[in-house]
């Protein structure tokens, strides 16, 4: 299965997040949004990943771009996750079940290991791709390579 790419109509999801309520792609038309997709909470590569989304919050929001994470943890663990990283603007989403169906839609979901790729996904207002790059699994993200994704398609 290959990632999906730029072009594609992004597959709305709807997902619980760590704080209590549900994500939906349709919801955030007119907004930029950024699907930084990580295998698994509570690991080292995944909680740098997290922390530099929650970082640059105000960044992503002076570029009308919401970022997300999401993985296939279950709802308590991301509650608990970002507790402990003190993760409070960045919405953690939980694919746990149907187990892995939306990274599978953005052919992101590793069946062998249970888990979706690590990949960053930047749909544009409407919620079609405009960026897609997956990563190796132990490999951080860099959040300047995504801002300057997002700088590209103002």
């Amino acid at each position: 299965m290959a990632i999906i790419k730029a072009g594609a109509v992004a597959p709305d999801v709807t997902l619980e997040d760590n704080q209590g309520g549900t994500f939906s792609l349709k919801e955030l038309r007119g907004k930029k949004v950024l699907l930084s997709w990580h295998p698994l909470a509570w690991t080292s590569v995944c909680t740098d990943q997290m922390r530099a989304l929650d970082a640059n919050w105000e960044r992503f929001s002076k570029l009308n771009t919401v970022p997300v994470g999401l993985s296939a943890d279950p709802v308590p663990s991301k509650t608990a996750w970002a507790a402990v990283l003190s993760i409070h603007k960045v919405k953690l989403l939980s694919d746990f079940w149907p187990h892995g169906k939306a990274a599978s839609a953005y052919g992101l979901f590793n069946q062998e290991l249970g888990v979706s790729e690590r990949a960053n996904i930047l749909l544009d207002e409407e919620g079609t791709v405009i960026w897609a790059k997956q990563y190796p699994m132990g490999e951080l993200p860099d959040i300047e390579e995504v801002f300057d994704a997002i700088q590209a398609t103002r």
